[in-house]
């Protein structure tokens, strides 16, 4: 028998392992993206092709002539994947360039030029597989006829396509793994064009036993690309499809048990003259004894050497988050470190649980594809702080990855508390600083209240002295009055500066419960007057009785006067001041709102600013003095303006509620 048949044997045995092996990776480690499913099914219609020209030679080799069932079963095969091959492989490049560069497509363009290259799938299937199977035969893949001029003028097409595809983004500049393997690819498949255009394309010149050999040669460089695919998933991670070492690992010994087995079998025949095959299949396997030593050493220094070098890469990832933490921000580091980890093992998704929520509902992997594992977060103590999911778009974690996300999981609550401890020294600091700045600004008030106050005093008596004199002059009374309201007006101001400079009490350290509906409704009756007096209404609702809140009497006192003052002096007669409360089991809100002009966008963000004010003759100090003992009560306040038609603003303050049971003096509500 001539060698050709067995040098197809082996190209197409090669070529089927290695088309099953790129498809068991995408299927152990899948992405739910389009590109990714094109990508298996364009590996699965190579391993068609091959699997069952394999099948058609093995049935010639050990048959001489095969079952109907057998050829019609292999030509079936053959036919599927060389008729998809064209689509796919422009397919396959399409959602590619669309997956890297996305404002590049042309979804219209695109759709129709990829179902042009499907045609060879209809012609196969309307033309030439209705006459093998009338007639079967296994060699219409070596033989000229049979539809082989169009396929291979349309295969060529595709590939050219693809190649040229790839030389553009080449020249694109990509990053230096996409730049060499889009060059090994655009090489690769453009001299796969051309030997397509020039066996199976044109009227091939010379003996149909040559063309056989150059249909041969053109398998055996269809393994090209498979090659170039499956060394980069591998060795550069390519697509991330390599990131679990531990199934390439299984997948490689998998093979080589049934190629072993393929190996026992087929000696088994040859031998069966001299040796029965039970025989010959026992001293092959008894020599796997021999086998197993030299190939654990070789395996078991591979795995170390595979465990050694995550390990290192885990130690760096930590060294990059220790990084991270010194920022003392913990949801930041929390956040950097769900990236870095998602990027570091090619996971679909990674999420970083500290505490875990009440409502808490595992993490599920995009697309409902892949496995999700969880690894504890545990303080120094033992105690559970939170947890640390990651889920993959294929295999299950395990091997090194499982290894060194403990590794991480380990090292994670360290860092929280590191970056904790990071966040209160700068917290301290920031307020060391405030009240350094604070103490400088009360002893420059308490200097200007003791050098002002005094002569202040002094010439607002005499003038009130000469407004007693009744035969005061008109125009000197009137002029005296001004004067009198100035130093008023000056004497309210320094009040107000030194309101903002003297410290507040810490919510914390106060032992009062405040009935926060029955305060502001008393300070609501005591503000009525001024309301009345500009002509504004001023009205109070409360959706509850009693809500108790804990802090300082003080400081909610001046929270709500000085902001109920604002909106009643934002008013113009006839306008309307409401203000309302409600609350649930942990907060308490006051709103107060009004119908005045508003606060602009622009301004929003800065009117909690010390000294920044709009109107000439004020401070800018009373929202600051607001937002000052909002804080001391651990509450949070926010503008929000306008409020309708194009006017108004309405601040809402929430404060937290306690439920101790302190004995609440009762308060008089003036009439």
């Amino acid at each position: 028998m001539p060698l050709e048949p067995y040098a197809r044997l082996i190209t197409l045995a090669a070529g089927s392992l290695l088309y099953l092996f790129l498809l068991a990776l995408i299927v152990g480690h899948r992405r739910p993206r389009r590109f990714e499913r094109v990508l298996f099914f364009l590996i699965l219609a190579l391993f068609l092709a091959y699997a069952g020209a394999l099948l058609g030679v093995n049935a010639g080799i050990h048959y001489g002539t095969p079952p109907a069932a057998t050829s019609i079963f292999a030509n079936a095969l053959v036919l599927l994947g060389l008729g998809l091959l064209p689509g796919l492989l422009v397919h396959a490049e399409i959602e590619f360039s669309a997956t890297l560069a996305p404002e590049r497509t042309l979804p219209g363009l695109s759709k129709l030029l990829v179902a042009a290259f499907y045609l060879p799938l209809v012609y196969f299937g309307f033309k030439i597989f209705p006459a093998l199977v009338a007639r079967p035969n296994l060699e219409f893949l070596w033989a000229r006829a049979h539809g082989s001029q169009f396929f291979g003028i349309w295969l060529g097409l595709a590939l050219l396509f693809v190649s040229a595809s790839e030389i553009r983004a080449v020249n694109a500049k990509p990053n230096g793994d996409l730049r060499q393997i889009r060059t090994y690819f655009a090489v690769t498949l453009g001299l796969l064009a051309v030997f397509s255009f020039a066996v199976f394309g044109m009227n091939f010149p010379g003996s149909a036993q040559a063309f056989s050999s150059f249909a041969t040669a053109m398998l055996f460089a269809g393994l090209a690309p498979g090659a170039i695919l499956g060394y980069f998933a591998v060795r550069r991670n390519f697509l991330q499809i390599g990131m679990q070492r531990n199934l390439i690992y299984a997948v490689s010994a998998a093979f080589l048990a049934l190629l072993y087995l393929a190996l026992v079998r087929r000696l088994s025949g040859w031998f069966e003259s001299v040796l029965p095959p039970e025989a010959t299949a026992a001293i092959l396997l008894f020599l796997l004894v021999f086998i197993f030593e030299p190939l654990e050493r070789l395996i078991g220094h591979a795995l170390y050497r595979s465990f050694q070098e995550r390990m290192d890469r885990s130690q760096r990832l930590v060294a990059l988050l220790q990084e991270e933490a010194q920022g003392g921000e913990i949801a930041m580091f929390v956040m950097r470190a769900e990236e870095l980890i998602r990027n570091e093992f090619g996971f679909a998704a990674v999420r970083i649980s500290i505490p875990i929520s009440p409502n808490f509902v595992p993490l599920h992997p995009p697309g409902g594809l892949g496995h999700t594992a969880q690894f504890p977060l545990k303080n120094n103590l033992g105690a559970e702080i939170g947890l640390l999911e990651a889920c993959t778009t294929g295999a299950v974690i395990v091997g090194e990855a499982s290894v060194a996300l403990e590794l991480l999981a380990e090292q994670i609550p360290t860092l929280v508390r590191h970056c904790q401890l990071i966040q209160e020294k700068v917290t301290l600091e920031r307020e060391l600083a405030e009240r350094e700045r604070l103490a400088l600004v009360g002893q420059m008030a308490a200097s200007i209240s003791h050098n002002l106050r005094n002569p202040l005093g002094s010439m607002k008596t005499v003038l009130q002295v000469l407004l007693e004199d009744r035969g005061l002059a008109p125009r000197v009374r009137q002029d005296c009055e001004v004067v009198v309201n100035e130093i008023d007006r000056l004497s309210k101001k320094l009040t107000q500066l030194l309101q903002y400079s003297k410290p507040g009490v810490p919510a914390g350290d106060s032992s009062g419960v405040l009935e926060i509906v029955s305060l502001t409704n008393e300070m609501t009756a005591l503000l009525r007057h001024e309301a009345d007096r500009r002509g504004v209404q001023l009205e109070f609702r409360s959706a509850q009785n009693e809500i108790l809140v804990q802090g300082a009497e003080e400081a909610l006192r001046e929270v709500i006067s000085n902001l109920v003052l604002n909106a009643i002096e934002a008013q113009t007669a006839g306008g309307k001041v409401s203000i309302a409360i409600y609350g649930s089991d942990s907060s308490a809100t006051v709103e107060i709102s009004d119908d005045g002009p508003g606060v602009s966008p622009e301004l929003q963000s800065r009117i909690f600013q010390p000294f920044f004010t709009t109107k000439a003759s004020e401070t800018g100090l009373g929202l600051a003095i607001v937002s000052r003992r909002i804080t001391e009560l651990h509450g949070e306040i926010s503008c929000t303006s306008p409020v309708r038609d194009g006017r108004g603003a309405r601040f809402v303050i929430s404060f937290p509620t306690t439920k101790k049971n302190f004995a609440v003096g009762k308060r008089e509500v003036p009439a």
